[in-house]
């Protein structure tokens, strides 16, 4: 007799829980039928079930029909509920899916049709309500062939030269079987259909038991028996509790066999597996179950006595599940009772994540709060009336808000140290974007010569077992590829907690290090209305920022299908039902996750701020003399122990080009040290262009002609002014007096010399931003730091002889006109509205580079590159500072050392009281 284990899913109200009473009633294991309506079903046995007439948690039935003993699944079939759906595929060789004859293929009928070609699940069909008008079976058949698959077959007409003319389009095998012989072996069906390239159609009626005994006479004449290997192995896809409050494992034996009093392993919170003991095994037939000694490969229990099992886990030879591809869109915040302890709640609730694990509880420490990823409303109403059951707490949610993701847009490499005192683990991560709803893939690239396998191993379960947030609004990342390319491990030091924290380091630093891309929920609507409230329904959609396809009349309604974002749909169907006048409805299903469409909006009310996140930290430990000291994630790169990956060699670009995210990545400024700006990227920049666009006019930057030939002939002079020059800086603490030296010596040169035909352009804000004083000094007055940085460039401006350029952005001013300022001896643009910096800097540079010598200076690699394309050489911003700090210290120092006879006695004092004191001095920050 062949043992199987079949799943029967639908859509709502397709009938499923009906044609599961009807299965039980025909193999005789229940003696009376039970209906949804009349809430006696015998397998809706929780009161919430048979109160609300669907279906929420997954149940068993066991039943013999002919040859096959079958165990039965019926699972949940209301979209709040898929997850624990989900779970059940897992443990499933056959599958029913029901479908309505008179609404056909719905949204959630599609969703369930990709989980089950994921899972891999041979598929029956059965069409239900047949008996009802509308229910037409051509026009059904036809619906299942365009929305599922073209190898939906009718197997209810019989088998006649028609039903094997459309076997044989199904696959070649099946061809070549009917060519030869005319007809097709049940042998060959049934693998057929075990191959997921032929699905059995079946229609009748549940409710008059109708079509039911075709169904499973199909099924016990199609379905191949499975075989299973002799060693132990078992899929855990549910936790449960009884009524004793008794934990139950619920599992499928996969191999081998288990008994009571027997051990089994499974993997625990570390590299090592965990242990215990099953204390009892029960085989459940509805709410009763028998307790037997010994089960056997392929039969469905629940076990007591496991504490760690998790749903999706794998026992003995079988491996992890898949992620879970339905995963909750909203978290809600929990509201206690006055007087209802937060802390104490979070322990009790906690066996809720361990029944379903998408829960996501998650503890605000700041705010004392309990927060909780539910699928919708329908779910938050059982899970506040088992609350109430279970723990005796009158608890309830607030209104929700969205579960939002994150991805990278750029490939980049995370690195992490952590080296305390005996402790030392590195890792290296190259992180690139993956394909949108592919999640986390995690591989390695090293050699075990390298780095030992256990280690590495070690590492790919570290990456595995935690949530990693991103680093825009502390939201979980996803659709990223991170492959181990380095490890280094110490023979006597290095622990297994080394590694973790290392590799949650890793990931964190590049995060921190790349562009970053929100990532919002989106719905697949399909919306059915009156043909006069069409035209509102399209304006509705494209106001959420949706996108649908050409409206498709269907019989005396209008279709509309498309995708809008989760946060726009919200509560739509009461708008829809209210203008339609009750005629319209709409269906939505989870479409994934694609780029936010107000992401700047989002970050900005999170207002989360990554380098605070103490729990989730970028930066690396390293130890020396004896002791461990922190590095800031910037600078751990040149702490690292291990080799950077080697960008040059366009494996990078490469990859870049791969990013199927195709919209504009939001991105928060982390640091203003991103970018360096050195001359070996200025090379592989200027490289990029002239393969695409042809060969750059190099021109002579700023001071090349000038400052630069200064400087080699009078490189004995510079040497021994610039140290008494430093040390008069540091020792003299009147500020004031060095600001008149300052604007004297640019008096005097702006009358003496002719500015000669070169420019400097100056992203302002860029620099400012990119500038830590600047930066402390806008966090207070941007005026203020707009005008030091003017004071800056106007003393830089007469040392260098150029024309320089400062470009603030204005274009969110609206209505605002470009505006062009004289402030001294510099011009300040403000851009006009609708035009940044970089894109005047662009126009600017097109134009001035033709006949002048032209220097750009941002940060923004961009801008950086388009400049270059304009034949103008580009400095980042920190280069800029570096070289108005060595400018003024040169010019300072010669100024003083030509000036023998300068009656100034308090610069004087300050000169010889700093001989000597000091090798090196800075120039003071008012520089």
């Amino acid at each position: 007799m062949k043992q199987l284990v079949a799943g029967i899913l639908a859509h709502v109200d397709a009938g499923k829980t009906t044609l599961s009473e009807g299965i039980l009633y025909l193999s005789g294991s229940i003696r009376k039928l039970g209906r949804v309506d009349h809430k006696d079903a015998f397998l809706d046995t929780d009161a919430q079930e048979r109160a609300r007439g669907i279906t929420i948690f997954s149940k068993q039935a066991n039943i013999v029909w002919k040859e096959m003993e079958l165990t039965l699944l019926d699972t949940p079939g209301h979209v709040d509920f898929s997850a624990e759906m989900e779970r059940a595929l897992q443990v499933l060789d056959y599958a029913v899916l029901v479908i309505s004859g008179t609404d056909g293929v719905q949204g959630h009928t599609e969703t369930l049709w990709r989980l089950l070609t994921r899972y891999r699940v041979p598929t029956f069909l059965f069409v239900n309500k047949m008996d009802l008008s509308g229910a037409d079976r051509k026009l059904r058949l036809a619906n299942l062939k365009s929305r599922l698959s073209d190898s939906c077959i009718d197997f209810s007409a019989g088998e006649k030269d028609s039903f094997y003319e459309e076997l044989a389009l199904c696959s070649e095998e099946l061809l070549e079987e009917y060519m030869d012989q005319g007809w097709i072996r049940v042998q060959k069906i049934s693998k057929a259909v075990a191959d997921q390239q032929v699905f059995p159609v079946f229609f009748g009626s549940a409710l008059k038991l109708d079509g039911v005994e075709a169904l499973l006479d199909g099924m016990e004449k199609y379905c191949a028996e499975k075989k299973y290997p002799h060693e132990f192995g078992a899929r855990v896809y549910k936790i449960g509790r009884d009524e004793q409050g008794n934990r139950l494992t619920w599992m499928k034996l996969t191999g081998g066999s288990l008994r009571v009093r027997e051990a089994v392993s499974f993997p625990g919170d570390n590299e090592e597996n965990f242990s215990e003991k099953v204390d009892q095994i029960r085989v459940y037939n509805g709410a009763k179950f028998r307790a037997v000694d010994c089960v056997s490969a392929g039969m469905v229990c629940a076990v007591t006595g496991l504490t760690k099992t998790q749903p999706g886990q794998g026992i003995g030879i079988e491996p992890p599940a898949h992620t879970p591809m339905m995963a909750p869109v909203m978290t809600y915040r929990m509201l206690l009772p006055t007087g209802q302890d937060a802390s104490v709640m979070l322990k009790k609730i906690k066996q809720l994540e361990e029944e379903d694990p998408l829960l996501h509880i998650r503890w605000n420490a700041a705010l004392q709060e309990i927060h909780v990823q539910i699928m919708g409303e329908v779910q938050t109403e059982v899970l506040t009336e088992l609350i109430r059951r279970r723990f005796g707490v009158e608890a309830g949610f607030d209104m929700g808000s969205i579960v939002y993701r994150e991805t990278i847009a750029q490939p980049v490499e995370g690195m992490g140290h952590y080296e305390p005192l005996r402790h030392y683990a590195e890792v290296h991560l190259f992180m690139e974007p993956g394909e949108p709803g592919s999640g986390l893939v995690f591989e390695t690239a090293v050699s075990e010569d390298d780095l030992d396998r256990n280690w590495q191993r070690l590492i790919l379960a570290h990456l595995e077992e935690r949530e990693h947030l991103g680093v825009l609004t502390g939201s979980p990342i996803t659709d990223i590829k991170i492959t181990l390319v380095a490890g280094r491990a110490h023979i006597k030091h290095t622990e297994g907690g080394d590694f973790r924290q290392a590799t949650y380091r890793a990931v964190r630093h590049g995060l921190m290090r790349t562009k970053s891309v929100l990532l919002e929920p989106y719905y697949e609507f399909r919306m059915e209305l009156p043909a006069e409230s069409i035209g509102r329904a399209m304006s509705d959609v494209e106001r959420m920022c949706g996108k649908f396809d050409p409206p498709n009349q269907e019989g005396e309604v209008m279709v509309l299908t498309g995708t809008a974002p989760v946060s726009e749909m919200q509560g739509y169907a009461a708008v829809l039902n209210a203008y339609s006048r009750g005629r319209g409805h709409i269906l939505c299903t989870m479409k994934g996750y694609m780029p936010c469409h107000n992401a700047d909006k989002v970050i900005a009310e999170i207002d989360y701020h990554a380098e605070t996140d103490l729990d989730h930290s970028a930066d690396s430990v390293f130890c020396a003399h004896g002791a461990g000291f922190l590095v800031p994630w910037q600078q751990a790169a040149d702490y690292m122990h291990l080799e950077a990956l080697d960008f040059s060699g366009g494996n990078a670009s490469e990859k870049q080009e791969s990013n199927q995210y195709t919209v504009k990545e939001t991105t928060k400024n982390i640091s203003s040290n991103n970018y360096s700006g050195s001359y070996a990227e200025d090379k592989e920049l200027e490289e990029i262009f002239t393969r695409t666009f042809g060969e750059i006019k190099r021109r002579v930057p700023i001071g090349a002609n000038s400052l630069g030939k200064e400087k080699a002939q009078k490189k004995h002079t510079t040497d021994h002014a610039v140290k008494p020059q430093e040390d008069a800086q540091k020792k003299s603490p009147d500020i004031k007096q060095e600001r008149i030296v300052e604007n004297t010596i640019t008096k005097t040169i702006q009358k003496s010399d002719h500015i000669q035909s070169e420019y400097l352009l100056v992203d302002g804000y860029n620099v400012i931003f990119s500038w830590d004083e600047l930066a402390e000094l806008a966090k207070e007055n941007l005026d203020s730091a707009r005008l030091r940085l003017m004071d800056i460039l106007c003393n830089y401006q007469g040392f260098v002889r150029c024309r320089l350029i400062l470009v603030f952005d204005a274009y969110r001013v609206k209505g605002g006109q470009e505006k062009v300022q004289q402030y001294h001896n510099i011009d300040i643009v403000y851009t006009k509205e609708a035009e940044s910096a970089d894109m005047y800097i662009e126009k600017v540079s097109h134009k001035l580079g033709r006949k002048y010598r032209v220097t750009v200076a941002t940060s923004d690699a961009l801008e950086q590159l388009i400049v270059i394309g304009q034949g103008a050489v580009r400095i980042s911003s920190r280069e800029l500072k570096e070289e108005v700090e060595r400018v003024t210290k040169h010019k300072l120092a010669e100024y003083i050392n030509s000036q023998p006879k300068m009656r100034n006695f308090a610069i004087k004092d300050a000169l010889d009281g700093a001989k000597g004191t000091k090798k090196n001095s800075e120039v003071p920050k008012s520089y």
